[in-house]
This record gives structure tokens, C-alpha cells and sequence, in this order.
């Protein structure tokens, strides 16, 4: 069965294969999604092009997500190709390396009103121009982290800006539910992404979340498509303002049992 048969949809935060976004975008075509792609910087066109050429995508351009310009000429694109959209997934954050190591009261006031800007704000930026395109209702989904609940090491100002998105998600949920347009997030586990490298110890933290979840593994970017794949269905049809967990479990933990040593 073909959940999405004849939706159109946009996907922001294409990076490369192992993008989550591009977990999403598999499953999406694999269940009849026309689907466009957003990326960026010019640097990922190179690795963002032949992906879409695996699944038959033809709308293929960057975004600026911090430009209004950048923003406002993406959507305007999308209209002309789409007509109207059903679906939009924000898969976007940054913030600059070196705010992602040491403490977090080091933060720069640049660097913090940058990842709030790119992470967080953006969502509602796309949303503003995504709204008149779906005529016939839809589903937003973004992606979050755990470290938006609770204190994750290295995690610093990306954890207060994924705070500042799921508060977002809830803003815009209780809004855009007049119009029939559902907004949810999706915290999944650590996964191996060009973003999360960005991290110190990273994988640590893969190591770490592994041997203590209840499912004793990390998740996968197919894992994380097929929950969007709900959340963008009918399936959810009744769900907006949510924050699914994908993350093997690992949130339910309060003192996970110490691993014998190796």
C-alpha cells in the first residue's frame, strides 16, 4: 500500500547518503511521494544531485534557510514545479564547531543567535511560506534530539536551540491546526550524520547509547523515515504538536546499568 501516493513534498537538510533526510526521502518514494529536494550549501550539490537521481527527483535547489530572499525565491520555485505542496520535512541545524566542545557557558553571542537562527527559527520561516501552498491541509515534521530534554555532553548550544524547536513545533501545531496542517518532530537516536560529526566524542556517544538502550542498538535512518512515513499518513491524521521518540528507547532511562568493563 502506497501511503503517500500523489503527495508532494519538500525535503530541507539534504546533505548526503547518510543524511536522515534522505532516509526519509527513500521511504517517501517507496510510498508514491513526488518529491523535491533543498540542500544548503553549493559544497553538497554534488553529493545531493546524484541522490535524487536515484529516486526520480527533478526539483533539486539551495536554500539559504537564515536568508528571507533565499527563502521567499525557494518557495516561489516550488509553486511553479508543485503547484502545491502536502508535506514539508525540516531537517536543519547548525551551529560552529567550536561551540560544540568545552562548556557551554563559553557560548558566543554569534554563535548562539546562529544555531538559533538556522536550527530553530527556521522551521517557522519555511512554515510561513509552506502554508498557502497546502490548500488541501498537511503534515510538517522536524527533526529533534534528546539533548533537547536533558543535558547531553558537547551538545551545548544545539541542545538549547532543539529545545527552542520543540517549543516551536508545539506554537505552530496549536496554529496551523485551523488550516488542517499537522506539525510533529521526530527525536531520534544518534546516528552517523555529517552534522553529528560535528560533535565532540561522537562516538562515544553512539558506543555509549548502544550497550545501555533497552533495545541495545542504535537506530537507522530507515527507522527514522518510517516514523515520518506515519507521521505524514493518514495513519496520523489525528496527531499534531507530538514529539516521537526514535531513539531505541533510550529517553525512558533514568540511571542505565553501568556495562561491565570490557
Amino acid at each position: 500500500m502506497n501511503l503517500l501516493e500523489g503527495k508532494k513534498v519538500l525535503i530541507f537538510g539534504i546533505a548526503n547518503k547518510r543524511s536522515i533526510a534522505w532516509g526519509i526521502a527513500k521511504t517517501f518514494h517507496e510510498h508514491g511521494a513526488e518529491i523535491g529536494f533543498s540542500y544548503g550549501i553549493p559544497q553538497l550539490e554534488r553529493r545531493v544531485r546524484p541522490l535524487a537521481a536515484q529516486i526520480g527527483v527533478e526539483f533539486v535547489e539551495i536554500c539559504d534557510v537564515s536568508s528571507d530572499d533565499a527563502i521567499d525565491a525557494l518557495f516561489a520555485k516550488a509553486e511553479a514545479h508543485f503547484g502545491q505542496i502536502d508535506i514539508l520535512i525540516h531537517s536543519v541545524a547548525y551551529a560552529p564547531r567550536e561551540e560544540l566542545t568545552g562548556k557551554f557557558l563559553d557560548t558566543s553571542r554569534e554563535g548562539f543567535a546562529q544555531a538559533m537562527d538556522i536550527s530553530a527559527y527556521s522551521l517557522v520561516a519555511l512554515v510561513r511560506r509552506a502554508a498557502p501552498l497546502m490548500v488541501d491541509g498537511g503534515s510538517i515534521v522536524c527533526m529533534t534530539y534528546y539533548g533537547a530534554e536533558k543535558v547531553v555532553p558537547h551538545y551545548n548550544v544545539m541542545g538549547v536551540a532543539k529545545a527552542a524547536l520543540e517549543a516551536t513545533t508545539r506554537y505552530l501545531a496549536a496554529e496551523m491546526g485551523e488550516q488542517n496542517i499537522r506539525v510533529n518532530a521526530i527525536s531520534a537516536g544518534p546516528i552517523k550524520t555529517l552534522s553529528a560529526a560535528g560533535i565532540a566524542g561522537f562516538r562515544k556517544m553512539l558506543k555509549y547509547t548502544e550497550e545501555r538502550n533497552p533495545l541495545r542498538r542504535n537506530v537507522s535512518q530507515e527507522e527514522v523515515g518510517r516514523s515520518a512515513l506515519y507521521l505524514c499518513s493518514d495513519l496520523a491524521s489525528g496527531v499534531t504538536g507530538e514529539v516521537i521518540h526514535v531513539d531505541a528507547g533510550y529517553h525512558i532511562l533514568g540511571m542505565p546499568e553501568p556495562v561491565e568493563e570490557l
